[in-house]
């Protein structure tokens, strides 16, 4: 077990494991719905297999390994499982051919072999993949603000629903949501870590989107790791919240507008990963074959455990976990599913 895990003291669960289950699909239903409105989304299917050797799959901050295995009669190249799906999206919009200001969205599910297991992490991960279409001129930060606000109204109005539903669970989210960028947090407290000063901003302001995450602070050193290959590190971002429950600052959604031709070709280079221009999916951006757009990843287990005030991630959703975390939440009241 990590030493990020983390238990409120005389904690108990507000709901038990049956309603935790019916408060599950409460949750993700309302919100859903909210998202696909404000965001002018359509849902899709998603593949959970890609090729290997396609560059599709998002390798996150470039370090973790995929689940890759052998099939019996696929012969030209192993086959991965996801990681997430924010290359395959903006193929799909030019697939479907959406216009302007249009969207997808689909149920994700993935496995990360390298995530250290905690409160908050788990190999399985599961979220809302969403992608938009947008035009060249709205590549900037006016267009992600606009889009991150709509997401937490969507967020605020579900926990308003669930309050409604269950009297025990009270909303505790501000009006409004705060931008930072990760540099002027930096400069604000440049003697602590970054997880440290997202602490200190989100327990200010209640919500927060921090945005450019990626590139090198002018310090020599990044607040947090990035794929060079689908974000652009200057127009994207993180909306956290502040968790009552574990007293700590909760990502809940990871977003921003993608690579144009230039931020890709920038990117790759910064990162040392100039061989990816060669693959297709690569290409197809150089080429101008793909549509301009933004997107992200809302955390669907995530969500669910900030707005029914879990403490535990395994609460909200089966997962694999190991002896020493099966043992410290059954002395600690935690009810994994």
């Amino acid at each position: 077990m990590t030493n990020t895990f983390k238990v409120p003291k005389g904690y108990r669960s507000k709901l038990d494991l049956l309603y935790t289950e019916f408060a599950i699909n409460e949750v993700k239903t309302h919100f859903e719905a909210n998202l696909a409105k404000a965001l002018n989304l359509i849902k899709v299917s998603a593949p959970i297999l890609l090729k290997e050797e396609t560059g599709i799959n998002d390798n996150l901050n470039g370090v973790e390994r995929t689940v890759s295995f052998d099939a019996l009669d696929v012969t030209d190249g192993n086959v991965e499982i996801v990681q997430s799906l924010a290359k395959w999206k903006r193929i799909a919009l030019a697939r479907f051919g959406l216009p302007l200001g249009q969207g997808l969205y689909t149920n994700m599910n993935a496995i990360r072999r390298d995530e250290e297991l905690d409160n908050l992490h788990s190999i399985y991960v599961d979220q809302w993949d969403w992608e938009k279409v947008i035009s060249k001129e709205e590549r900037n930060l006016v267009t992600l603000q606009y889009e991150v606000e709509k997401i937490y109204e969507a967020i605020k109005a579900t926990e308003r629903y669930m309050s409604e539903l269950h009297s025990s669970l009270t909303p505790t989210l501000p009006e409004r949501i705060h931008f930072i960028t990760s540099q002027e947090l930096a400069d604000r407290y440049p003697d602590k870590t970054p997880k440290e000063r997202e602490d200190i901003i989100t327990k200010q302001h209640g919500a927060v989107f921090l945005t450019q995450i990626g590139g090198l602070l002018k310090s020599g050193e990044k607040h947090d790791g990035r794929a060079p290959d689908y974000d652009d590190w200057t127009l994207n971002g993180d909306i956290i919240l502040w968790n009552p429950v574990l007293d700590t600052a909760f990502e809940v959604s990871s977003m921003g507008i993608r690579v144009d031709e230039q931020a890709l070709l920038y990117q790759l280079w910064e990162a040392g990963n100039n061989e990816r221009k060669s693959l297709p999916y690569h290409q197809s951006i150089l080429n101008g074959e793909l549509p301009y757009t933004m997107g992200g990843g809302i955390g669907q287990s995530r969500l669910c455990m900030f707005l029914l005030r879990k403490a535990h991630i395994g609460e909200v959703h089966s997962s694999v976990w190991n002896e020493s975390i099966l043992k410290d939440c059954k002395e600690k009241n935690i009810p994994l599913l």
